[in-house]
């Protein structure tokens, strides 16, 4: 079985590696192609590094653009690639426009699309997320599911039952495989983090666009700062925004982008996390840490029903939640979160390829 896994942002890279790992120590034939989606130190080489990756065989190197310059550009040279190549699988993984721009290259030349993460769902087709998702998921032959009302929402929209394989979390898989390390990187000992602090991380366009909304974060996360420490690992998009809008913090310790495994050192430690990342709320669950999201709604909603997140629509109410701190303490993970889901992809890439 030969395999081109498709990766091209930071949320991908730890879904590649359990799946890439699984697959080597099984004998597949692989390629990692990066289409430069996330291109920077700190959003892309430290994660291949700290995830124990080889650095990828192709860089595809589209940088930054507009969604439909960057999937365009990854399109025409991912074309190029896959041209005249006898993959069994093309390999995509989570909701990026790398994603959607390799499934849609692949199916027209003929070759299998397997997504990684298929069935979420958030309702909101605002998001460019959401729309990279249901095509991703309609252009597909193997749906790789992490949780069971993911499978349930692709039967509703009329995918093929041997279509669909539940295989769990990749992302716990390399949460997991990290923890040590995490631990050894001595984040939290250099910071002089004492489990009292508070992690954010905001980069959507619905709460850094805005001008009156990024006001409001920042008097509310400021206020919050008054009493604990709140760390901000602050996305590039992010610090662009801010200072374009004439914004700053007062009390928040602003970080530039951190490491996979110092994200992770600080996330496990921490009194809660604020974010709008899917991957965080899915990570926070896992480790029984109170998440808020400043979102209206989410394509993880196993993280609210059985995890540790709770959706924020309101700012204003973050500093009585942080004060409360409503799910702190609970543990559960839901069904297939337990480290071993790469392996199951590749057996699920496996069994399909005899079809």
């Amino acid at each position: 079985m030969k395999l081109i896994h498709v990766v091209g942002a930071r949320p991908n890279f730890p879904k590649l590696a359990p799946v890439y790992r699984a697959g080597g120590e099984r004998g597949v034939e692989q390629v990692v192609c990066h289409t430069g989606q996330h291109y920077d130190e700190a959003l892309s080489d430290t994660f291949f590094r700290d995830l124990k990756l080889p650095p990828p065989d192709i860089n595809l190197g589209v940088g930054s653009a507009s969604h439909a310059v960057q999937t365009a550009r990854i399109m025409e040279r991912f074309d190029d690639i896959i041209q005249g190549t006898d993959f069994d699988w093309v390999v995509v993984y989570g909701d990026v426009n790398s994603t959607v721009a390799a499934a849609l290259v692949a199916a027209k030349r003929g070759i299998r699309v397997a997504h990684v993460e298929a069935g979420l769902r958030s309702g909101d087709t605002t998001m460019p997320e959401e729309i990279n998702r249901i095509v991703t998921d309609r252009l597909a032959s193997l749906l790789l599911t992490p949780s069971h009302d993911a499978s349930a929402r692709l039967r509703a929209e009329g995918e093929p039952e041997e279509e669909i394989a539940f295989v769990g979390n990749v992302m716990i898989d390399s949460l997991y495989a990290a923890l040590d390390m995490a631990k050894a990187s001595g984040f939290v000992d250099r910071l002089n983090l004492d489990g009292s602090h508070v992690m954010v991380t905001l980069h959507r366009p619905s709460n850094v666009d805005d001008p009156v909304r990024m006001r409001l974060l920042v008097h509310v996360l400021d206020l919050i700062a008054k009493d604990r420490r709140v760390l901000f690992s602050m996305h590039p998009r992010t610090r662009s925004q801010l200072q374009r809008q004439g914004l700053a913090f007062q009390f928040v310790e602003v970080l530039d982008p951190i490491s996979y495994l110092e994200m992770v050192d600080s996330m496990r430690t921490a009194w809660c996390v604020i974010t709008d990342s899917g991957g965080l709320q899915e990570e926070t669950t896992a480790l029984g840490v109170p998440c808020f999201t400043l979102r209206d709604n989410t394509e993880r909603p196993v993280t609210v029903s059985e995890g540790t997140n709770i959706l924020v629509l309101d700012p204003k109410l973050l500093p009585t939640l942080v004060v409360e701190n409503p799910r702190r303490g609970h543990s559960h993970s839901p069904d297939g979160w337990d480290g071993c889901a790469g392996p199951r992809v590749i057996d699920a890439l496996a069994r399909t390829n005899l079809r």
